[in-house]
């Protein structure tokens, strides 16, 4: 049997630097105050640029963009509370429809789905994980803020393999960034990279290994 195993924070919800205008508009800044590019242009975002060298990991990386937010508006300055402004939206404008439709048809077919994402509660909150409505398509969730595990450590996928019941061959894993794809794949994983720039594509990609 074959599992998609889904990264949460760009293949499944919508990137922060998608939401900037909106996050802008709900604190009263003037559009273009946050000037996060990130992956999609890399060469004006150079806390980016470190991050993907692994200069700064990703939780560094949204720690000097929640200072940066709080020098802005005065807020705490904690990548909680940016996410909560910037995600402070109905779920069906936060999620990607791919995601949904391709979590519905793997588990019409068979498919189990799970999500392995590094910091879903940390990054949002108890109860909003808690009132999501597509994790109730998954049937396995491991978050590494939870369980103190962070991609790419492999015991993170060997810990959704395991809670799966299947090897990890028999997974297809989806997430936007390289570090964490090159360590799914050293425990065995087939892989998806999700280009957040071409989300279709990225998808169709994935439904192909499943068989969908």
């Amino acid at each position: 049997m074959t599992a998609l195993v889904l990264d949460f924070g760009g293949p499944v919800l919508r990137t922060p630097f998608e939401l900037l205008r909106g996050g802008e508009t709900r604190v009263g800044l003037p559009a273009g105050s946050l000037p996060w590019t990130g992956p999609f242009d890399p060469e004006a975002d150079a806390d980016w640029r470190a991050m993907q060298a692994h200069e700064i990991s990703e939780r560094d990386y949204w720690q000097r963009k929640a200072d940066e937010f709080a020098t802005l508006t005065g807020r705490e300055a904690s990548f909680r509370g940016l996410m909560d402004v910037l995600f402070a939206a109905p779920e069906d404008e936060l999620l990607r429809p791919e995601a949904r439709r391709l979590a519905e048809d793997a588990r019409a077919a068979g498919v189990p789905v799970a999500v392995c994402t590094n910091d879903m509660q940390a990054f949002h909150g108890l109860e909003w994980v808690q009132s999501n409505q597509f994790l109730k398509l998954v049937d396995v969730l491991v978050d590494g803020s939870v369980e103190d595990i962070l991609k790419p450590d492999p015991r993170i996928y060997l810990m959704v393999v395991e809670r799966l019941g299947i090897a990890a061959e028999d997974c297809v894993f989806v997430d936007d960034q390289p570090g964490n794809i090159a360590g799914a794949e050293a425990v065995g994983m087939q892989s998806v990279w999700f280009d957040v720039t071409e989300p279709a594509s990225s998808y169709a990609e994935a439904r192909a290994l499943l068989g969908l």
